[in-house]
């Protein structure tokens, strides 16, 4: 089903507006929904896009190309709750997102949100600590050989899962042998195996081997520097559950975690209780809900009235919004998100890099941030956001739309063409989208953006190359292992394309890809320096993307929560949540 808006009013007063600023088209959009969303919510579906759409557009309004960010003070507060002795009225956690927890199952996880829903149920042998250093979890502690290529785990005794199976090696060993089985087609399989270009696999392990209950000794097939980082996102799941569910587990969560999960309702809610047998110490609130709500205005609403305790993210024009709620702090911290747009390179009209460079030279960066971010972010300089190790700064595409006009020129495509763009149908990712379609115009690209729910943009994204209908999609990425590999392997490594992984711009390099390989094998920072900062270089010419920007990550909370928090990869944990009372 598709519904279209043509808003030549709305257009009007955008040129009227921005005729000192920047250029306004014509604005197309088609929102797109899934049949089977349209059967489950009908006409109050399609209502709530409209809303959507409106408060986008004039979020594009009522941009102002001066800077208006409110200044953060050292502890991360942009807004300070002045009534710090509010006490929340029951026990239950409420949270409101902007997206979707799109799965349950640990091992199939595509966003940081199924990230964070999960992680309150599932645990790892290592995790992240809120300041981002390494600790064990279900580990106790763990030795590395000098080769780099054998790591000893001594697991933690007395754990059980929440359906009371013991923890131990051979449970390990049950979700490592499901993860790889390539009939389960997971996700994190990609973790342990390697696609090689002629279609053929290598395992980064050679053996697992559980000398008693409580060691597992893993050895590696050659040293794989980012090992102990990945094994942070690698999550234990029952083996009884497994053994009883198989991969219908996703709807019946089993793992050690401090919370049960208690119903996920995809598109609306999930639903967790405390796990009173934890293990470690028990959660400070009886219940969790995390709501999802696309709408920016409707979860700043729920915040004010305490409808919801925590609401992320925050977009930066609601913070004037918010600020006069004496009980609300607003926060606001460093990420590893990248914000951009994939461009199809397999197209005709975008396999061209004359045709991708001037598309990036036709997008004001500066502008963009501004618009969606209200200043609190910076403008793309490489392929990864700085606080990755081993970014390197790369030449800007600074905002040139004579330069952007020659190149399409030199292309053969001084008249421009037609394109869609496929985005979540957030207000935020509508604004996105929108102030690209505008951009773009300029050089006469027209783009009709598509708004889809997360789970329809998943399944036309994660097809048969060969079956592929994407042009662009606006998205973003966050490494959660924080490595260069993490950050880049995925999205664009030739033997990533949907539907193994996410590389949507079916960008195929042999010298980048060399330069990752290379960049992973060895232990040498220096030598990872060399490779990692010539596959951004490489990329970053090739223009596989729409190089946007990195934001900083906001998020509001009542003055009486405790313990939640976001990390820079904008999952955010709830672990160790408290409501004052």
């Amino acid at each position: 089903m598709t519904i279209r808006w043509h808003t030549a009013i709305l257009e009007l007063k955008l040129r009227q507006k921005y005729r000192n600023t920047f250029f306004v088209p014509k604005i197309n959009c088609t929102i797109v929904t899934n049949q089977q969303c349209t059967e489950r919510k009908g006409e109050k579906t399609m209502k709530m896009y409209k809303k959507v759409l409106a408060a986008a557009l004039a979020g594009a309004m009522a941009v102002s190309m001066s800077a208006t960010a409110f200044a953060a003070d050292e502890n991360g507060y942009i807004v300070k709750a002045t009534n710090e002795d509010s006490k929340s009225s029951d026990n239950d956690l409420v949270i409101a997102i902007e997206g979707s927890v799109s799965s349950m199952d640990p091992a199939n996880i595509p966003d940081t949100n199924a990230i964070s829903a999960t992680r309150g149920v599932y645990e790892t042998l290592v995790s992240f600590d809120d300041n981002q250093e390494l600790v064990g979890k279900l580990a106790e502690s763990w030795e590395i050989s000098d080769d780099s290529l054998t790591y000893t785990f001594k697991l933690r005794q007395g754990v059980k899962f929440q359906d009371g199976t013991d923890f131990n090696a051979a449970a390990f060993k049950a979700n490592y042998d499901r993860v790889v089985d390539k009939d389960n087609n997971l996700r994190q399989r990609r973790t342990f195996i390697i696609a090689n270009a002629d279609g053929s696999e290598t395992s980064r392990v050679e053996s697992i081997e559980t000398p008693d209950d409580y060691t597992v000794v893993i050895k590696l097939a050659k040293a794989w520097a980012p090992f102990i980082n990945r094994l942070t996102q690698f999550c234990m799941i029952s083996p009884a559950a497994l053994e009883e569910y198989g991969n219908d587990i996703m709807n019946h969560p089993c793992g050690t975690g401090p919370y049960v999960c208690t119903e996920w309702e995809e598109g609306d809610h999930t639903s967790f209780e405390r796990n009173d047998d934890y293990w470690g110490d028990k959660p400070g609130v009886d219940t969790v809900t995390i709501k999802e709500v696309p709408e920016a205005g409707a979860r700043t609403a729920m915040l004010q009235t305490g409808e919801a305790d925590f609401i992320y993210p925050t977009p930066s024009d609601q913070i004037e919004a918010i600020k006069g709620t004496d009980d609300v702090n607003i926060l606001t911290t460093d990420s590893n998100i990248m914000r951009y747009v994939t461009l199809n390179m397999d197209l005709e009209q975008l396999s061209d890099v004359k045709v991708r460079q001037a598309m990036n030279y036709a997008i004001d960066k500066d502008a963009y941030i501004q618009l969606m971010y209200s200043g609190y972010g910076k403008p793309a300089t490489s392929v990864v956001p700085s606080i990755i190790g081993g970014y390197e700064e790369q030449e800007a595409y600074a905002y040139d739309v004579d330069k952007a006009k020659e190149l399409m020129k030199e292309a053969g495509y001084e008249d421009g063409f037609k394109l869609t763009l496929w985005g979540d149908n957030t207000t935020q990712e509508i604004k996105g989208m929108t102030f690209i379609s505008q951009q773009l115009a300029q050089i006469g690209i027209e783009v009709d953006v598509q708004p889809m729910e997360p789970a329809t943009v998943s399944d036309k994204i994660y097809v048969d190359k060969e079956d592929a209908e994407i042009n662009m999609w606006y998205v973003n990425w966050s490494a959660s292992d924080f490595t260069m590999d993490g950050s880049l392997r995925s999205l664009l490594y030739s033997t990533m394309c949907p539907p193994t992984s996410a590389n949507t711009a079916y960008f195929n390099d042999a010298d980048f890809d060399k330069d990752m390989d290379e960049g992973l094998a060895t232990a040498n920072e220096e030598e990872q320096a060399k490779y990692y900062g010539d596959a951004q270089k490489i990329a970053w010419e090739a223009c596989p993307w729409l190089f946007l920007g990195n934001d900083q990550i906001i998020y509001s909370t009542k003055s009486y929560l405790s313990g939640v928090y976001v990390s820079p990869d904008g999952a955010f944990n709830f672990a160790n949540a408290t409501l004052a009372q």
